[in-house]
């Protein structure tokens, strides 16, 4: 990779005080103001730049409900037409595995030539004749599973992948098979030289203009951002980031309370998010662990003021909110926490917090609206931090 010099940091243009910054984040991410239907999932996806995919299904898998949050009630076969179809998207590393617009292709080049450098993906290495052998059978019979090419795993371990898996896993890293569809939430690999788009295909910017373009567009993504919500929208690096931000176009400002103790802390603004102030209807949703307003938890503590931590993999004993606990959406803030599940057409909340009575409202509307997406019919609250809520709750539900 070619060294990159970061340029000083330029003087802020604006100061913005806690609250202006975070409406200006809800704008940015789709949650405040009237959604725009028009383009649906698709256009959500270009803008946000990646949504999230994980394994986890409680309600539904995460990457349904981001645009669920966002849009309302899309119905899941269109969403999932909307990632899987057309060959308009791709999976990549980004934040994590994440599913990405195909108009990306070229901006993760600089990833697939440091794969490539590398030499390998997590450690995992694999000959040369079975690496070639996968690119030969894809280029024969067209997209396949790993199970089609000739097996996932060696055994029933999770990371205990065949030889076969390997091979098609840095192949997918290095650029050469691309993932642009699942089935039955198996990765299909193609060749990518048949699946991406030729003028994307066969375009290589540099690592410089990777990361700018990629900068750019996670802080109009995120609307105001610290150096530290930067690096992690996309997973850059210091240096990456240090070296082309003030040639993204983004613009200095400095943020009141986002400092230690409360202090001011320095960040970048999508100067379109500085155009005009954040208004609008706010939405009112619980939302995916996984959400790209959320994901990053020391950013969602500093905007929110909430600490919130994927308990799925905590023992059970030890969780507090729940295995899967979506956070509550409301009025612009995260005001409780729902950890649901589903029991035939009945929603159930396991486990409910709030901050305040006055959310008991919020909570309804967001249950009863959630239970009638994944088509159910009643909603059951089995545990609720504050009992005394409970008549009021369960009467607005009944409603």
């Amino acid at each position: 990779m070619t060294a990159m010099s970061a340029a000083p940091a330029p003087s802020p243009v604006a100061t913005l005080s806690a609250d202006e910054a975070r409406r200006i984040a809800l704008r940015a991410q789709g949650l405040l103001g009237a959604p725009d239907r028009r383009g649906g999932v698709r256009a959500m996806l270009r803008h946000l730049g990646s949504v999230q995919l994980d394994t986890i299904s409680v309600l539904a898998r995460s990457h349904e409900l981001v645009p669920y949050a966002r849009l309302g009630a899309v119905g899941r076969p269109a969403v999932e037409a909307a990632y899987w179809s057309a060959g308009t998207t791709f999976e990549y590393w980004s934040h994590a595995a994440c599913i990405l617009p195909v108009e990306e292709w070229p901006l993760f080049a600089f990833r697939r030539r440091r794969y490539r450098e590398r030499n390998n993906v997590w450690g995992q290495q694999v000959d040369e004749a079975t690496y070639q052998g996968v690119l030969a059978r894809l280029r024969a019979d067209g997209p396949l599973t790993s199970t089609e090419l000739g097996g996932a795993k060696k055994t029933a371990d999770w990371w205990d992948w065949s030889d076969t898996k390997i091979a098609v896993e840095r192949a997918l890293a290095f650029g050469d098979v691309v993932c642009a569809e699942r089935r039955g939430w198996k990765r299909v690999y193609a060749l990518a030289e048949q699946a991406v788009p030729a003028e994307l295909f066969h375009a290589e910017p540099t690592d410089e203009e990777c990361l700018r373009t990629l900068v750019a567009q996670s802080g109009a993504a995120l609307g105001v951002a610290t150096r530290a919500d930067l690096l992690d929208y996309h997973r850059l690096r210091p240096e990456q980031v240090d070296a082309v931000v003030a040639d993204s176009g983004l613009v200095p400002v400095e943020v009141a309370g986002w400092g230690p103790a409360g202090s001011t802390a320095a960040a970048w603004a999508d100067p379109a998010a500085l155009a005009a102030a954040p208004r609008g209807r706010h939405r009112t949703t619980l939302l995916s662990p996984f959400d790209s307003l959320i994901w990053d938890r020391p950013r969602t503590e500093r905007i929110f003021g909430m600490l919130h931590k994927l308990e799925a993999y905590t023992p059970r004993h030890k969780r507090v909110h729940g295995y899967f606990a979506m956070p509550l959406l409301a009025g612009g803030r995260l005001v409780g926490r729902v950890d649901p599940g589903r029991e035939g057409r009945t929603l159930v909340a396991r486990q409910v917090s709030l901050d305040a009575a006055r959310h008991v409202e919020a909570l309804a509307t967001a249950l009863r609206e959630a239970a009638a997406w994944v088509g159910c019919d009643a909603v059951r609250v089995e545990a609720l931090q504050d009992e005394s809520l409970r008549p009021a709750l369960e009467k607005l539900l009944d409603s």
